[in-house]
């Protein structure tokens, strides 16, 4: 078999300011881009091509890209940008070094809060005849994958509130400055209703945000002899069908799909014992419990006890979301990149406040799209793996 080139994260930052309001997008860029250099130790002029993704409805102007190209260093340099998700941005990156035609990518991603209404927004790029006149944001889709889960799984309304305070005791441990004290559960469970059974506070609001990462080849980094590298052991990507109406909402059978294309990849046959951390999709409690049903970590059956147990929590047997996740803090189109760059953290023992020790390997997972659309897998760790095709 040819042996195919490794990757490896050798630096990464997030963009999350105390004062969104005062945070312009093409400076906001630039610095996340100068702090990831800084991380891997590197400088523009190291970086061989850029990978952006953007999206121009979220950044209430045409053609994103444009905008950007400056901030991150594009300008004479080979960019190319995808308006999909953020998490597929990671994913080209890094097939462009696996391809042998690059020794280093950079990967940026970001959501500004420049345009008036992001959930009018949302509802203005669905079809117009059936999507559209629900009227279809975000919110409403993960609404109505909540309301069919609620009645596939006795008892999950009780699963989905322990998950919730779990992820806000998460973040304001990761991000004191986003969540400065965690939510008590019953100011969670009698909060304002937003779309059934979703409250305001099981949810975070659109937030600002961007996320840089950098990506080079094994040969470049033993050439340069650089440390702290969480390797890419696996990746997987998967899209569900458009049409809500075509879907059972109450399983996501393309990131099991994905998650099977990465663990094959990384050489996993059981999930539940190859990890030590995980960081997956949870723009709801109910999206984060079902993430961990398809990525191989926990069946439904067992959602409300391994909840009610801590297994997820800081200390259980599988911590989930240190960061906090989309719970705590949402850069809505960004934010599968963020749990990619965080679990990417934690296989380099970069992650800060909320490392935990000792971690050889990681899972991430980024969902987006309505009702978890698009779905991507990646395994992180610590040390290198051959890869064979």
């Amino acid at each position: 078999m040819e042996k195919r080139p490794q990757v490896g994260v050798i630096g990464s930052a997030i963009y999350a300011p105390r004062r969104p309001e005062q945070s312009y997008l093409e400076e906001s860029l630039h610095a996340v881009v100068q702090l990831a250099l800084r991380d891997a130790g590197m400088t523009i002029e190291d970086i061989d091509g850029i990978v952006v993704a953007g999206n121009d409805q979220l950044d209430g102007r045409a053609i994103s890209i444009m905008m950007a190209s400056g901030s991150v260093g594009g300008v004479g340099r080979d960019i190319l940008s995808t308006p999909s998700s953020a998490e597929h941005a990671f994913v080209l990156g890094a097939l462009r070094v696996r391809s042998g035609m690059y020794k280093t990518q950079l990967v940026v991603a970001w959501n500004p809060l420049e345009t008036a209404d992001v959930n009018e927004t949302q509802r203005l790029s669905n079809d117009p005849y059936y999507h559209r006149a629900l009227p279809l944001d975000d919110l409403a889709s993960h609404a109505l994958q909540a309301n069919v889960l609620e009645a596939q799984v006795p008892g999950l309304r009780e699963a989905a509130l322990n998950t919730t305070v779990k992820n806000r005791r998460h973040g304001a441990r990761a991000y004191p400055h986003l969540s400065p004290t965690p939510m008590e559960r019953v100011s969670i469970t009698n909060s304002k209703m937003l779309r059934w059974p979703l409250t305001e506070g099981m949810v975070s609001r659109p937030d600002f945000g961007a996320v840089a990462m950098v990506l080079a080849s094994e040969e470049w980094i033993a050439e340069k002899n650089s440390q702290n590298t969480a390797w890419i052991h696996g990746m997987g990507w998967a899209t569900e069908t458009a049409f809500l109406g075509d879907r059972d909402l109450g399983q996501v059978t393309s990131l099991q799909a994905a998650a099977k294309q990465a663990y094959a990849e990384a050489g996993i046959t059981e999930a539940r014992q190859a990890f030590e951390v995980a960081e997956v999709a949870d723009a709801t409690a109910y999206q984060e419990l079902i993430a961990l049903e398809g990525l191989g970590l926990c069946e439904r059956d067992q959602w409300v006890t391994a909840t009610a147990r801590g297994d997820f929590s800081e200390g259980g047997v599988l911590p989930t979301n240190l960061s906090g996740g989309a719970t705590s803090y949402n850069p809505i189109f960004c934010s599968g990149l963020m749990r990619i760059a965080e679990a990417a953290n934690q296989a380099r023992g970069r992650a800060g406040s909320h490392q935990l020790a000792n971690v050889s390997r990681a899972v991430a997972h980024g969902a987006s799209g309505f009702a978890m659309q698009y779905n991507t897998v990646v395994v992180f760790g610590r040390e290198s793996k051959e890869m064979t095709q």
